[in-house]
């Protein structure tokens, strides 16, 4: 069975070499380090074969597109990117891997990729879709068609962590051409615009990472900080304006402290989603957000921060009972992670890119102790070391002591167990899918999953103390004594509709803006019959909502017993007016 055969030591000589004279043995490998040596490269090709136009797995992308995975059925195009043969935006951070492999491994190989990709995506930020238009909101859409074409089947929209993703990308990437005396006439303008989009956005609702949950999510908000910061310093490197970046990039990180809650990261807030928070995108993000010249900052929740240490035990113990998997993992021992317990996508599973992230945490905390040369145990991060070495408490241990080493090496030896965790459901080909079941460890869901392999190469990256570039986290880690909210710029939005009713009989607003309830039939805005007559049925209302915004909404007839009738489909759509202050109108008839 799947879920317990590993990668074949005898494939390394394979993947290695080359050699298509080496045999497939189905034999465990010895140790963690031969399954990393051997699925590094498996993972670096299954990436690479993900990308058009020459990736052997999305033949037919145009060149510089990321395909989140090669998959066209089970799942289908309902749940994830395959029947239609889609591309996530979200997947754009992953290009950042390819962007620091280039820079840090020097593999000139993946210039041209970057450059196809900056073209790709300098299309995609022109292409109108159902998130809104270039300039009205259009840049949080999280899916298009391979083909560069909008996607305008139901998805969770806008996801607002796509520009930011974006922009730090092609920052990286910026920063070396300027280092090698080349220009950014072309990249420039691509980053601005996301720049302006976070700038513009940062303070509404969207949904989170995984698509799901419309709220405020840690992990946009983490990865906005970090490209407002970043895309600040570029900016003023180029002698460009990047308007209301730094103090923008306050606010976030001051909204930032908001999350941390009762011990851990709460993932997901201004929303009622029924979680308790604990969610592995605030590991991803914590990675996400790492540099390697940073302190243990608790602000920008570093990898060997208290808060992010305390964060990684709750979200890793929240799996423990809940997986067959993971019987008998004790605190402290390695187990499967998914998405969060609450998850019923596929009826809830570890997925491999989570299980990594949980490594990869620890091998950045063990780079910052190195680098910093102490340790601080807090007694908000003691119940973490406990796990590890019960007899540790409260204090600093400096490099050199016993303390330091046995904390480093305990620290470590977790990190690869998770690894090991992945390597014992990894198949013999070494191809990684979205996720492995949770009784059988079986590989479930989209195959050849791009963010799976992309979560391994930068796990182990750093396993082998490979670091990416600073971003600059030293220079803006401190919050603001007090946040203040972005200002707002809303347009008043009359919606008038046209349907007759009978005494007992209501009319009620809702659709995919906070202001708008959400899609909550429970919440819907009721509308006024002050105006309906015999000759003009029509119920109106007059909502604020933020300006220059593609949006979509719906209406509901509420019956006297309390019965709700939709109004039929397809969703109505429209763009708010642009101007602050401005006032615009809807004007719908019902079906």
């Amino acid at each position: 069975m799947l879920a317990t055969v590993l990668i074949s030591c005898a494939l390394v000589g394979l993947w290695l070499t080359g050699s298509a004279n080496s045999s497939l043995v189905n034999v465990r490998c010895a140790d963690v380090g031969d399954f990393v040596r051997a699925e590094a490269k498996v993972s670096i090709k299954g990436i690479l074969a993900n990308i058009g136009a020459d990736g052997s797995k999305v033949q037919g992308a145009p060149a510089g597109v990321v395909v989140a995975s090669p998959s066209r059925s089970d799942p289908d195009c309902e749940l994830r990117a395959s029947a239609a043969f889609l591309a996530l935006l979200t997947d754009v951070w992953l290009v950042s891997l390819l962007v620091e492999r280039f820079i840090v491994h020097g593999d000139k190989s993946l210039q041209p990729k970057i450059e196809q990709y900056l073209a790709a995506q300098a299309q995609l930020q022109g292409v109108s879709n159902p998130s809104g238009g270039p300039d009205s909101g259009g840049l949080g859409e999280p899916k298009f068609h391979v083909n560069l074409t909008a996607f305008t089947g139901a998805w969770g929209r806008p996801q607002r962590d796509g520009p930011p993703l974006r922009a730090t990308a092609l920052t990286l990437y910026a920063n070396w051409l300027l280092d090698h005396g080349s220009t950014v006439d072309k990249v420039w303008p691509v980053v601005s615009k996301d720049l302006a989009y976070a700038v513009q956005y940062w303070n509404r609702t969207g949904f989170d990472l995984w698509e799901e949950v419309n709220g405020s999510s840690f992990f946009t908000l983490a990865a906005t900080h970090r490209a407002l910061v970043e895309g600040a310093a570029l900016a003023r490197r180029l002698g460009k304006a990047c308007p209301s970046c730094e103090s923008s990039a306050g606010q976030v990180l001051c909204f930032l402290q908001s999350f941390w809650s009762n011990g851990y990261v709460d993932s997901n807030i201004n929303v009622d989603d029924g979680r308790t928070g604990k969610d592995a995108n605030s590991i991803i993000s914590s990675i996400h957000t790492f540099d390697p010249r940073s302190s243990c900052t608790d602000s920008t929740f570093q990898p060997c921060s208290a808060r992010a240490l305390a964060n990684h035990k709750a979200v890793i113990d929240s799996f423990r009972s809940i997986y067959q998997v993971n019987k008998g993992k004790i605190a402290g021992q390695a187990a499967a992670v998914g998405r969060y317990k609450e998850d019923v996508y596929y009826k809830g599973n570890p997925w491999y890119l989570c299980t990594l992230a949980a490594a990869e945490q620890l091998y950045d905390a063990v780079i910052q102790w190195q680098t910093l040369g102490s340790i601080v145990v807090t007694s908000v991060s003691l119940p973490f070391f406990k796990d590890l070495l019960p007899t540790i408490a409260t204090g600093t241990y400096a490099r050199g002591s016993d303390s330091f080493t046995s904390i480093i090496k305990a620290v470590r030896a977790y990190a690869d167990d998770f690894i090991s965790v992945v390597q014992h459901y990894t198949p013999p080909d070494g191809s990684l899918a979205e996720q492995y079941d949770r009784n059988t460890g079986t590989p479930l869901s989209a195959v050849h999953l791009t963010w799976s392999y992309a979560a391994f190469i930068s796990a182990t990256d750093r396993r082998a103390g490979i670091l990416p570039p600073s971003w600059g986290e030293t220079r803006f880690n401190k919050p603001p004594s007090a946040c203040r909210p972005a200002p707002r710029c809303d347009a008043a939005m009359t919606f008038s509709v046209r349907v007759t009713t009978v005494p007992g009989e209501n009319i009620f607003l809702t659709g995919a803006l906070a202001e708008l309830k959400n899609w909550s039939p429970t919440d819907a805005i009721p509308l006024s019959a002050s105006q309906y007559t015999a000759d003009n049925p029509v119920w109106t209302v007059t909502v604020q909502v933020p300006a220059a915004t593609h949006f979509e909404y719906k209406y509901i007839l509420k019956k006297s017993d309390g019965s709700l009738v939709w109004m039929s489909d397809p969703n109505n759509s429209g763009v708010s007016s642009s101007t602050c202050g401005s006032r615009g109108s809807f004007d719908d008839y019902w079906r």
